[in-house]
């Protein structure tokens, strides 16, 4: 006899026969035991049309249990996974609350349940599948607009359909394979910004969220790609990483650039690899903001007890393991080059510069690859973002050392004012870099937009100004004049951080 099959499931949302009752919602939530406030599942709606030719378009938006799922890539610890029958699970007990996943998923169907604090989403009610039941959504629909079934069986009603009809699936630009699939669903409800959001604060039954972090607040008209659609129902989305993310990216580049700026100064000359800015200062101004950057990192997690599940269960496709094995190495290098330099042994501390230089470019670069994984966010798909990162960490390396320079190494001064300048000049230049040339998807665009004109607007220009006058001050001939580069350069860093960041964030996905 052969082998059975493993099953490989899907399901279809017939949106022709959808009456947008809820009974989907509502059945998920009890089943699930799903809390207030968040949803696995729920009844998008947009009014397409205008009075007297309007109709009410429904779609039901759920995780779409991608065959190359982002989320699974992007998970530390493996708690996002995908089954042998594609259902795309996960495992709360060891979820440690990165958000990663949040970040990655291109629907954003996925959210930090508010009692256990650990990621959630649809998953197919695997436990009923499990047992030969159908989900509890499919189950209680009473138009039967929800079907789920095997696609690799053609015998199967939904293993007929797939082959046979014309289905849609959301955001296919993204390749993850999706395995939930619509029937007669509108653009104007699979497109996430094809509808503009209501005028007065009100959607059809509920208020619009007005919270700092909610998705597209606000969303200016020029979005809406539709002539004449109006957004009548939705619910809270909200960006996953705030303000502590832009704080760990910018005391991160102080970690990294410190030493590089030493380094450099010391090979090129402008300084000595015998002088206290290489053997002590160096090192330490880095292992302190190493060190900051290991506490904002855990308490941003939803669960920081958990953090040692980064190494004792490492996923490593996540840039999130492999950022943390990089900051360890690199934390251990920076402890034996100041034990070395404090112990009388600093003349081995140029040879640590073979092992800390590609850890300190690591340490810097790997958040670029980290963004890229957040497939849902078109504006941090930038191949210049490693590089720009590295110039980043210049510019706060050198800040941070520029006051300990006339105290512990003089010498250094002129050296250290040039590599500050330089690497200013150099992040303006990736800047303009980013803003004028062009980006290719809608999404790209309107995070740039709300970037340079929107929400974060304010943060963005001061960041460039901020920028502008510390690179002013790095060739003032009055000497005092130059400190005040230091706080301008590490203040233009945090905003633009913060201003990108969360811009990225900013367009909705659903």
């Amino acid at each position: 006899m052969e082998a059975e099959q493993t099953p490989l499931w899907a399901k279809i949302i017939d949106q022709s026969r959808c009456i947008g009752c809820h009974a989907c919602t509502t059945a998920c939530k009890s089943e699930n035991e799903v809390p207030l406030s968040v949803t696995r599942t729920y009844v998008k709606s947009v009014d397409v049309g205008t009075f007297p030719q309007a109709r009410r378009a429904f779609q039901v938006t759920r995780c779409n249990q991608c065959e190359s799922a982002p989320c699974v890539t992007a998970c530390p610890t493996s708690a996002m996974y995908r089954r042998p029958d594609g259902i795309v699970d996960f495992d709360k007990s060891v979820c440690i609350g990165c958000k990663a996943c949040m970040a990655a998923c291109p629907y954003d169907a996925i959210f930090i349940n508010p009692e256990d604090h650990s990621a959630e989403k649809c998953n197919f009610c695997a436990h009923r599948l499990d047992v030969g039941l159908e989900p509890a959504c499919v189950v209680v629909c009473p138009v039967e607009a929800l079907l789920v079934g095997d696609m690799r069986d053609p015998t199967s009603k939904v293993g007929r359909m797939i082959g046979r009809e014309a289905l849609a699936v959301r955001r296919p630009e993204k390749a993850t394979r999706p395995k939930v699939f619509y029937k007669g669903a509108h653009q104007a409800t699979l497109d996430p910004l094809a509808a503009r959001r209501p005028d007065g604060g009100l959607y059809a039954w509920n208020e619009q969220p007005k919270g700092r972090n909610e998705i597209g607040s606000g969303q200016p008209a020029r979005w809406n790609s539709s002539a004449a659609a109006l957004l009548s129902y939705d619910v809270s989305h909200t960006a996953p990483w705030d303000w502590r993310v832009s704080l760990y990216t910018w005391t991160k580049s102080i970690a990294a650039g410190s030493c590089l700026v030493a380094l450099l100064l010391a090979a090129l000359g402008g300084g000595s690899w015998s002088g206290a800015l290489w053997t002590v200062v160096a090192p330490l101004v880095s292992l302190i903001f190493l060190g900051f950057t290991g506490v904002v990192l855990i308490v941003d997690l939803e669960h920081p007890e958990r953090f040692y599940l980064i190494f004792a269960r490492p996923q490593w496709r996540s840039w999130l393991v492999r950022g943390a094995f990089i900051i360890s190495a690199y934390g251990a290098v920076l402890t034996i080059h100041l034990i070395a330099s404090l112990s009388g042994r600093g003349a081995i501390t140029p040879w640590l510069a073979f092992a800390g230089v590609p850890l300190a470019v690591g340490t810097a670069a790997y958040t670029g690859y980290l963004f890229a994984q957040a497939k849902a966010r078109d504006l941090w798909q930038n191949p210049l973002l490693p590089p720009h990162l590295v110039v980043q960490a210049l510019i706060a390396g050198a800040a941070a050392l520029l006051p300990f320079v006339p105290v512990f190494e003089a010498r250094a001064w002129q050296g250290t004012l040039i590599v500050l300048g330089i690497a200013t000049l150099s992040h303006l230049m990736f800047v303009a870099a980013e803003v004028s040339l062009a980006h290719m998807t809608a999404h790209a665009q309107a995070a740039m937009r709300t970037m340079t004109h929107g929400r974060y607007a304010g943060m963005f220009w001061a960041s460039l100004v901020c920028a502008a006058l510390a690179a002013i001050a790095c060739i003032s001939p009055v000497p005092r004049l130059a400190f005040v580069a230091v706080p301008l350069a590490l203040a233009a860093l945090f905003l633009y951080e913060h201003a990108y960041v969360q811009a990225g964030q900013s367009v909705p996905l659903a």
